[in-house]
């Protein structure tokens, strides 16, 4: 009995060994001049492995942090195993929206996450160093973000999704301090026009066979409008997407069902699937 019970424990030892592991990388921004924490989820194996893998930057929504996925979707950790990904969820701050503001000199999100936090994990982890090796996306803001910055990075990210997210801000010029970020809408009509994901789409032109994009919403949700004109928008361009519209609203159990689905279309793309 006592040697059975040694060897279940050497057993689930051994498994945990193998499991996921999370990290908390601290990232210096020189461009805000401030230290910056970041989780980073490796897979099983990679210790013991030269392999370079491939890396998916998941985004926070308004008023979260770099801990949410982590701490809400418990599942991420077995995600990274079945896909054999690095996972990196940044902190994006509460509400930065994930822009360098044109107004706000000490809100330099876009360099730091596209630029400083890249480059730190390139050099940190054996990652798979190019646009086919990285993609992007996250939830409400952090959907916002993973279309803005995909969009206007496609030599760092090959694939970029969006769940829930605020591709259209300009319905909304009185929330989650967009205003601080960009300014007054009346003031600054200029600045809330360039920066909304729905008025980017020129960017793809031209290379819509190279980047790979996914978004979703809940039809519940208040962003549900700005999605369904995205997509609209999308097909009168004919820049190739993956879209889906399923029941549910702003929210985690929503949130926790499409990262699945997500991730799945990633490994597809890191595989080199059309």
């Amino acid at each position: 009995m006592i040697g059975r019970l040694i060897f279940l424990l050497l057993l689930s030892t051994s498994l945990l060994s193998r499991a996921a592991q999370v990290d908390t990388l601290v990232v210096y921004s020189n461009a805000m001049n401030k230290d910056i924490k970041n989780v980073v989820i490796t897979p099983k194996g990679y210790n013991s492995s030269n392999e370079a893998l491939p890396v998916v930057y998941l985004l926070h929504g308004a008023g979260g942090n770099y801990k949410n996925w982590i701490s809400r979707v418990s599942e991420i950790q077995a995600y990274a195993d079945l896909h054999n990904m690095i996972i990196v969820c940044p902190d994006g701050g509460t509400t930065s929206w994930y822009w360098d503001s044109p107004i706000d000199p000490t809100m330099k999100y876009e360099t730091y996450v596209s630029k400083e936090l890249v480059a730190a994990v390139d050099r940190s982890y054996k990652t798979v160093s190019n646009p086919s090796g990285r993609a992007i996306t996250g939830l409400s803001m952090g959907g916002h973000g993973g279309f803005y910055l995909g969009f206007r990075h496609q030599d760092v990210w090959g694939a970029a999704g969006s769940m829930s997210g605020g591709v259209d801000i300009r319905p909304f010029p009185n929330n989650w301090d967009m205003a601080k970020r960009l300014g007054e809408y009346s003031e600054y009509p200029e600045n809330w026009e360039k920066n909304t994901v729905i008025n980017m789409l020129h960017l793809l032109d031209g290379r819509q066979t190279k980047m790979r994009l996914i978004f979703d919403c809940g039809t519940s949700d208040f962003f549900f409008d700005p999605n369904q004109r995205l997509h609209e928008k999308m097909l009168q361009m004919n820049i190739p997407h993956d879209y889906t519209e399923r029941p549910g609203a702003h929210n985690w159990a929503y949130w926790t069902n499409s990262i699945k689905y997500q991730l799945l279309f990633f490994d597809n793309f890191f595989d080199g699937g059309k």
